[in-house]
């Protein structure tokens, strides 16, 4: 892991691909125990982890007249359940299967009162996938590698942000989708938009309707899944025939037909000069292709926010 707290760090996936695929795991089990307690909320949002000072936090969640959080500490490597009443408990975060996570989460709510009943069967992922009960085969814990990861979101987050602030439309928070594992940010035109076909792995297509109700310029970052390496993402919902023919910056940036997304390699942003500035120069130029193809009306939905 860097030294440096300025620098963005590495981020190769094989070192790291066991952890990964285990606490994408681990991170769906909490992200349900949020979806089972939260009332519904337009496009998912009552879905998301998001990124804190010290990893990922479920917020808070209300349950029967109290509240808790669960919150993933990649500092000092623990998950902590804490209840409104000060109330809590808390486990190691180091290698172990997926079931035996599943049984401690679950256990350290009923020690505070809190039972939540999930669906434990994984989302979004490629080909069956066993109950998260019982889930043996997904065991790997690599501290170092989990915490360079986080550090990576950290600053993702603040590119992120920076961007969502230069829109005066709807747009998402920064969060964490456990789904597919990835930190995203949508902007929406205000117009619906057609049907969603749906179709993604193990999620119903209804999710998928829901979620594309209405027309997105949604750009995002994948530690490496599908890919093979770490990278930045950026779609549009319905998407004009054009878009894939967009001239976009950086030059590192690249149309991916088999995905139907812009991809720029997390690696060509780590080495950059300013690797803020290219970041943003990627969500910029890739948003104004999607909004200037789908006629969006850039003038009101942008205000007089700065560009870069």
């Amino acid at each position: 892991m860097t030294t440096d707290a300025n620098a963005w760090p590495e981020l190769p996936l094989e070192p790291w691909q066991d952890t990964y695929e285990t606490v994408h795991l681990w991170t769906q089990i909490v992200g349900k125990i949020r979806l089972a307690k939260t009332p519904w909320f337009n496009q998912s949002w009552h879905v998301p982890l998001y990124v804190t000072v010290r990893g990922f936090t479920t917020s808070l969640i209300a349950h029967e007249g109290r509240s808790f959080e669960i919150e993933f500490d990649f500092l000092d490597h623990a998950l902590h359940v804490t209840a409104s009443d000060s109330t809590r408990r808390s486990f190691a975060l180091e290698p172990m299967s997926v079931a035996a996570f599943y049984n401690k989460v679950m256990h350290a709510l009923e020690e505070l009162g809190m039972e939540v009943k999930i669906y434990t069967k994984p989302v979004e992922i490629p080909d069956p996938i066993i109950d998260f009960r019982e889930d043996e085969q997904h065991a790997s814990y690599d501290a170092v590698a989990i915490e360079r990861f986080w550090r990576a979101l950290l600053h993702i987050h603040r590119v992120f942000t920076i961007f969502r602030s230069r829109y005066a439309g709807k747009v998402s928070p920064v969060h964490f989708f456990w789904g597919a594992f990835d930190l995203a940010v949508t902007r929406f035109s205000g117009r619906t938009a057609p049907k969603h076909p749906g179709g993604v792995p193990n999620c119903a297509d209804w999710v998928m309707e829901e979620a594309y109700s209405h027309e997105v310029s949604s750009a995002g970052f994948w530690p490496g899944a599908g890919l093979g390496e770490a990278s930045f993402y950026s779609y549009a919902y319905p998407a004009h025939d054009d878009f894939k023919k967009a001239i976009v910056q950086p030059d590192a940036a690249y149309y991916l037909e088999a995905m139907g997304e812009f991809v720029l390699p997390y690696e060509a942003v780590r080495t950059a000069k300013d690797p803020d500035v290219t970041l943003l120069t990627f969500l910029q130029s890739t948003y104004d292709a999607a909004a200037d193809l789908g006629k969006w009306d850039r003038k009101a939905l942008e205000g007089s926010s700065p560009k870069i």
